[in-house]
């Protein structure tokens, strides 16, 4: 009697598993990767779970990295997007890019909606070399937890992005290069405060040759959004 009534739920369970279970192959040069997402509805999941990573060639499991909660939709094949950043829109679970430009792939993953207004936020994992697996980067991560959702990576530069904003009329770009051995150093800032109504004052400040210039100008609020 005990057996024919656990069966069933078994079944369920795997079943249930399965279907919120998401194979992505084109996400990452290296890398395939495996979803494993606690709940989908209306084309929306959330909740704990894992991110495995394989090989591309040998399809080896090279490391599973968690979240509580990997909220995220489904595009129009039912599968979550990869590395879209869009500011105020669409930004993926998974972002895989050199975020610290060192020549090797690494990975956010998201976890939650703690940024700035309520937006992703992101689990930030550099790759070791040394002990050839992912490791959270508490600096990277704060990035994508203190501002505009998931910051933007600019591999010719070599600059990582944040936009933040109070309100309608004060947003603020910032700019890091990444010191080796010594983390992010801020570069560049570029605060545009339109809280006046009528005009935009603009402040622009550059770390040029080991020292801050800062540079500010007031253009009409119709001139400056024109475009």
């Amino acid at each position: 009697m005990n057996q024919k009534i656990l069966l069933p739920i078994i079944l369920f369970g795997n079943f249930y598993f399965a279907q919120n279970q998401f194979e992505l192959k084109d996400a990452s040069t290296n890398y395939d990767v495996k979803i494993n997402v606690e709940t989908c509805e209306n084309n929306e999941c959330s909740g704990k779970s894992t991110v495995e990573l394989l090989d591309k060639k040998t399809s080896k499991k090279i490391q599973t990295l968690t979240s509580d909660n990997l909220n995220f939709y489904l595009n129009e094949d039912q599968k979550p997007t990869a590395n879209i950043i869009q500011l105020y829109n669409e930004q993926s679970p998974l972002i895989f890019d050199d975020f610290n430009f060192d020549g090797t792939e690494d990975i956010a993953i998201r976890n939650g909606n703690e940024s700035g207004y309520g937006g992703p936020s992101y689990d930030v994992y550099v790759f070791n070399i040394t002990k050839k697996q992912f490791v959270v980067s508490d600096e990277l991560t704060a990035l994508a937890h203190d501002n505009l959702g998931m910051f933007n990576t600019d591999s010719e530069r070599k600059r990582l992005i944040t936009y933040s904003k109070s309100g309608c009329c004060w947003h603020l770009t910032t700019e890091y290069t990444v010191v080796p051995q010594r983390g992010l150093f801020k570069v560049y800032e570029l605060e545009e405060d339109a809280t006046g109504g009528e005009t935009v004052k603009v402040t622009k400040k550059e770390f040029i040759d080991d020292k801050w210039i800062k540079n500010i100008k007031t253009y009409p609020i119709n001139e400056y959004y024109k475009d």
